[in-house]
């Protein structure tokens, strides 16, 4: 059985909320067409962002429709923000897959049919006496599944391509270029073509992006997205008791991200680091407890081992005071998120950065290899790395080392903060959010969401102003 999503669609959503939103998970392969203002446009990214976007099933509540609709345009509004580079693409990628995933995995088997029935993917399940042809194929390569499940679930057939990842764990029979999978699996088939249809639909959207500049708010807005953390931003200490310098190598060890742990091994082996690493790690330190005082005493004691004390006064501790908010403009300055780590620049000779993005890959595998990892834990990494997912991989590098499946990290600090709570036993922590967007101050400027050009071939929407829209009216339609 081949399914295959609408291609060519040159017409944006319209109607009403109940038709356009009869179900929470969507494909959106249509665009929304609304008004919506700068504040709300601002609003509904965070929002998504956050990832406070609610799930609701099938029901029909005025409040429920509202809600896809809020998640219909939030989609779009990042797909803006997040095509203009490769590693952003990969990013929204990877996150909005697992929504997808998360909504579905979430479903009643009424709601699937229902979400099926809705988005026009007609399937058939093979014949029973295929099925019982097939039936030894089908029991050894699906191992998950006993005997009596095998009889139990109903098999499909799919072309191989569009389930690689059942492929690559051996979780599928095939034949003849066709997969065989059971119903319980049938959400690799969703998830390859959500995939594939939503990074064809970013590439497409990236080649109008000249079409938004005309619009200089809007265009800054989304440029700066990105960079934009939406979680706790660790700028006050949560940690009463604090951290002193005499803890950092077991610390290091035992509870920080490997961006951090290479960079503190660094300065103690070199007793010097590059300003880009100061500022990484610097600030780390001071949202994980360390005090003024004691990161004063830290960086004196390692780069006094290079340097006579007056140089190190005059060169260096001002910089500390000052990320401490005691210097110049006395701000209160903020550790580095995931984001901003993995979008800075990392020159040659540099340690500061992402390691699952800024390190080659072997010898990152060396590393984790002196680290002791397991052979199959480091080649799981550097798959994830490879494919560009660099904060998975920082994941699952929490989970080799804790033995325990971490919340989504976003941020070296709520890495910390996750592994001492882990450490510390307590199981199905949660982390707090910081609510730190200023809505409030936005422009009231309507949008409106009913361009189709913008989105190319497959996934026409926009959220431009009046005169980006004007721009791209002017294209020729591909």
């Amino acid at each position: 059985m081949d399914l295959t999503l609408r291609r060519k669609v040159k017409k944006a959503v319209s109607g009403s909320l109940a038709e356009l939103y009869s179900h929470d998970l969507q494909l959106y392969v249509l665009p929304p067409t609304c008004s919506i203002s700068l504040a709300e446009f601002e609003e509904f990214a965070m929002e998504r962002l956050k990832g406070n976007v609610q799930g609701s099933g099938t029901g029909q509540t005025e409040f429920e429709l509202q809600m896809r609709k809020r998640d219909h345009i939030s989609h779009f509004i990042l797909r803006l923000a997040y095509c203009r580079s490769e590693e952003l693409r990969r990013w929204l990628l990877a996150k909005e897959l697992d929504l997808f995933r998360l909504r579905f995995h979430a479903l009643s088997a009424e709601g699937v049919r229902l979400f099926l029935q809705g988005n026009k993917l007609d399937y058939d399940p093979i014949p029973a006496e295929e099925k019982s042809r097939l039936r030894d194929c089908l029991y050894e390569s699906t191992y998950m599944l006993s005997s009596v499940q095998i009889e139990t679930y109903e098999f499909y057939r799919v072309p191989f391509l569009d389930v690689l990842d059942l492929v690559r764990a051996r979780k599928c029979f095939l034949s003849s270029g066709y997969a065989y999978i059971p119903s319980v699996d049938f959400i690799s088939v969703l998830s390859s073509k959500f995939r594939d249809n939503l990074s064809h639909a970013l590439v497409m959207t990236a080649r109008q992006l000249p079409a938004l500049e005309e619009d200089e708010r809007l265009f800054l807005m989304l440029k700066g997205l990105h960079n934009t953390y939406t979680g706790d931003d660790y700028s006050i200490n949560k940690n009463t008791t604090g951290v002193r310098p005499e803890e950092l190598d077991s610390l290091s060890r035992k509870s920080f991200p490997l961006c951090m742990r290479q960079l503190h091994e660094h300065i103690r082996a070199h007793h010097h680091l590059k300003h880009g690493g100061r500022q990484q790690y610097g600030l780390f330190l001071k949202g994980i407890g360390v005090s003024l005082e004691d990161a004063l005493r830290f960086w004196r004691e390692e780069f006094t081992k290079l340097m006579d004390l007056d140089k190190f006064e005059k060169q260096y501790a001002y910089n500390i005071r000052h990320n401490y908010g005691k210097e110049g403009k006395r701000t209160n300055y903020t550790p580095y998120s995931c984001m901003k780590i993995i979008m800075g620049s990392v020159g040659p000779g540099d340690t500061h950065g992402c390691p699952f993005k800024h390190t080659d890959l072997p010898v990152l595998k060396q590393q984790l290899y002196n680290y002791n990892l397991p052979t199959a834990d480091i080649q799981a990494v550097a798959d994830l790395v490879s494919h560009g997912h660099c904060q998975v991989a920082c994941m699952k590098y929490f989970e080799v080392t804790h033995k325990v499946v971490p919340d989504s990290i976003v941020h070296p600090n709520q890495y910390f903060v996750q592994s001492q709570k882990a450490l510390a036993g307590k199981e199905g922590f949660k982390m707090d959010t910081g609510e730190n967007s200023s809505l409030s101050s936005a422009p009231t400027q309507k949008i409106k969401m009913d361009d189709s050009d913008v989105w190319g071939d497959d996934f026409d929407v926009s959220a431009l102003s009046t005169s980006a829209i004007n721009a791209v009216n002017s294209h020729t339609e591909k």
